[in-house]
């Protein structure tokens, strides 16, 4: 009888090898000699000079592993290309230095916990490094549907250890965030500090009180714009500036608490059910009303295709959307979500119906999505409206003097300025007057405040958080011992004073201190050092001959370094 095997077990068949290594010390005790040499490991970084921070970190993270015998390549990218590979092209890289930034709506467990490592979002979402644990997917949705603080509280901190367990990242720092502004230029008492975020937040972009004649904004990024898209999820400037041209729903306060914006006001009937009440005098920058369909298409675009996959994560638990009245409508849930008001609410735009429904269409039934979408002038009912995008050099917003929260300064201008020196100097100069982030030297910053004393400096320690992503799609890296040797190996206390000059604490989890009823103190990184490293490798079947890393016996190397 010729029994015939499932695809299963033929893949466990042929990957014995990789299985063995998967087993643990005591199975790969039984194995002898060695498998091939682990490949180069090619390492993505920021630029010196658009983020020296990253790039240092990058280079002593290095330094470190090849001390475990590996052939590591440092390769610094310009923002754009490296998320063109990381995103778009999500199983031809090894490992990269990435950031999720400070946003008001990560005040909040639940981005962090669900879209970063469910394997749902793993294809097209957030999800880039390809963890897959059934395990942890359970955790991660039943926190989003617990209601009760203290019970979710658990789950979030239950979910923290297992990420720490099987390290899909090797958590960095969260960095203390340096920023500045010139307080005669603006009233000290209009600029707010968000927690978690600091002074670059909306509430400061439409509250700021000019005390003199000079009534436009000037802020930095030293990385370029990839889009201004309110379907596309992209860098940290980016996101200041779509929150200022599309209105949500939901703003997130400064105290980190939802509060209505766009809608008059929200209501959870029950656990499943939401009441909105949006307001009556929205209007898009066009000149056109803001409805009621328009909210509902916002949510139904990412709820019923796939042409939205960014934006999809927010709106899973939306069974159905029901227009109630001329400016209400009623969300249906198909479970309780405890992050509703915060994660769906709080996160999706409202965009004009007549403008995307169109870009809807010309994309069914083809492989791009709304994402790939650039419209030359960008239409939104937020507080600012655009009048010039140049994504690698300069962002301009005027006053939407219409909006019924109109903002006090007339003009916002971004400045692209790769170079941390510069930065100084033009705010230095009034070349800048906000200062939105700062790479370089703290040292610098705060000898310029003590020298001006128009210059006020804030420190926030940041709800987003800097780390190294592993591939888990592809070897060395899909072997979780491999994973965690690499993490012990990096010593974040050096990280923290060489690369971030004290300017940062360090990280073991997803969750910022800067939310503490959400972080776990219990969390603890392995027990870290080279020769910590080294006993966790070996014992996990990996052994150095000639000075190179190899991996355990009956494992072979299929791959290339990234080209």
């Amino acid at each position: 009888m010729v029994q015939k095997l499932s695809r299963r077990q033929t893949a466990i068949s042929i990957g014995a090898g990789v299985i063995m290594a998967a087993l643990g010390p005591a199975h790969l005790a039984l194995a002898q000699g060695a498998g091939d040499p682990v490949r180069k490991i090619v390492l993505i970084s920021d630029t010196q000079g658009a983020v020296p921070q990253a790039f240092q970190a990058a280079q002593l993270i290095a330094q470190a592993w090849k001390q475990l015998g590996l052939d590591v390549e440092v390769r610094p990218m310009a923002r754009q290309a490296q998320t063109q590979l990381v995103w778009f092209d999500r199983d031809k890289w090894d490992t990269t230095m990435w950031r999720m930034v400070g946003r008001p709506e990560r005040s909040d467990p639940d981005e962090m916990t669900f879209n970063l490592f469910h394997s749902s979002t793993a294809p097209r979402g957030f999800n880039f490094v390809g963890y897959n644990n059934p395990e942890y997917d359970k955790v991660a949705e039943e926190q989003r549907q617990t209601v009760d603080p203290a019970a979710r509280q658990k789950l979030v901190r239950t979910a923290q250890e297992i990420v720490n367990r099987d390290q899909p990242y090797a958590f960095l720092v969260h960095p203390n965030t340096l920023q500045a502004f010139n307080q005669s230029v603006f009233d000290p008492a209009s600029i707010v500090v968000q927690k978690g975020v600091g002074i670059r937040n909306f509430w400061t972009f439409i509250g700021a009180a000019p005390r003199a004649a000079q009534k436009t904004m000037i802020i930095n990024s030293g990385t370029a714009l990839q889009a201004i898209h309110p379907l596309y999820i992209a860098g940290a400037p980016d996101s200041w500036m779509n929150e200022l041209i599309w209105d949500r729903l939901v703003r997130i306060g400064p105290d980190g608490l939802p509060r209505p914006w766009a809608a008059e006001s929200f209501k959870f009937t029950d656990d499943k059910t939401v009441d909105i009440v949006i307001r009556k005098d929205m209007k898009f920058h066009d000149g056109k009303p803001v409805t009621i369909e328009d909210v509902i298409f916002s949510y139904e675009a990412p709820m019923t295709t796939d042409k939205s996959p960014m934006y999809k994560p927010f709106v899973t638990d939306i069974d159905r959307i029901e227009r109630t009245g001329e400016f209400s409508l009623r969300f249906h849930l198909k479970r309780p979500n405890a992050a509703f008001a915060t994660t769906a609410l709080g996160r999706v735009y409202v965009v004009p119906k007549h403008i995307w429904e169109p870009h809807l269409k010309s994309v069914e039934g083809k492989p791009e999505n709304l994402e790939s979408i650039r419209d030359a002038m960008n239409v939104g009912s937020g507080p600012f409206k655009q009048v010039r995008a140049r994504l690698n050099e300069e962002i301009v917003l005027d006053k939407f003097a219409e909006h019924w929260a109109a903002p006090k300064i007339d003009r916002l201008v971004l400045r692209v300025i790769p170079n941390a020196e510069a930065v100084v100097g033009m705010l230095r100069s009034g070349d800048i007057n906000l200062l939105s982030e700062y790479g370089g030297d703290p040292d610098v910053l705060e000898k310029l405040s003590k020298d001006n004393a128009n210059i006020k400096l804030t420190q926030e320690t940041d709800v987003g958080i800097e780390f190294l992503a592993f591939n888990n799609r592809r070897l060395p890296f899909s072997d979780v011992k491999f994973r965690n040797a690499l993490s012990a190996a990096i010593d974040r206390n050096v990280l923290v004073s060489a690369a971030w000059n004290g300017y940062a604490v360090r990280s073991v989890s997803h969750v910022s201190p800067a939310i503490g009823f959400w972080h776990s103190a219990d969390v603890k990184p392995a027990a870290g050092g080279i020769a910590a490293a080294r006993t966790m490798l070996e014992q996990a079947g990996y052994k150095v001959e000639g000075g190179r890393l190899r991996y355990p016996a009956g494992v072979k190397e299929t791959l290339q370094p990234p080209g």
